[in-house]
């Protein structure tokens, strides 16, 4: 397993952005499908945005419908690092946005990742 370590999370109002960082170790994650998740009070986590190699340092990712047009799933290889670039942020996405891993071709679920991180918080507010 990767040991992935999340940051970048705060409080900022609608419309603004943020960016969250997921700096990996014990592994390069450069074959690695990663993923961002998140999890607001009394709801199930769900799949915000995936990257998956589909060779020669060619990623392909997805994106829950939600985010669509407004977040970006990103990688810095040389740093080890997956981030998740967030524009025009809304209420509704508050919550623990929690990085995760895995040695699968592409998911949305969480099963199939086995490392994570241990979340970092998100809350848009006026």
């Amino acid at each position: 397993q990767v040991q992935l370590v999340e940051s970048g999370g705060g409080l900022v109002q609608p419309g603004d952005s943020l960016s969250l960082s997921c700096v990996a170790s014990g592994q390069t994650v450069n074959t690695y499908t990663v993923a961002w998740f998140r999890q607001a009070p009394g709801k199930e986590r769900e799949f915000v945005a995936g990257s998956t190699r589909i060779g020669s340092n060619v990623y392909r990712t997805r994106y829950a419908d939600s985010v669509k047009g407004r977040f970006s799933i990103a990688r810095n290889n040389a740093a080890n690092t997956v981030y998740l670039e967030m524009n025009n942020l809304r209420p509704e996405d508050t919550g623990m946005y929690y990085c995760a891993a895995g040695l699968v071709q592409d998911s949305e679920i969480q099963s199939d990742y086995d490392s994570w991180g241990q979340g970092t918080q998100v809350i848009v507010s006026s």
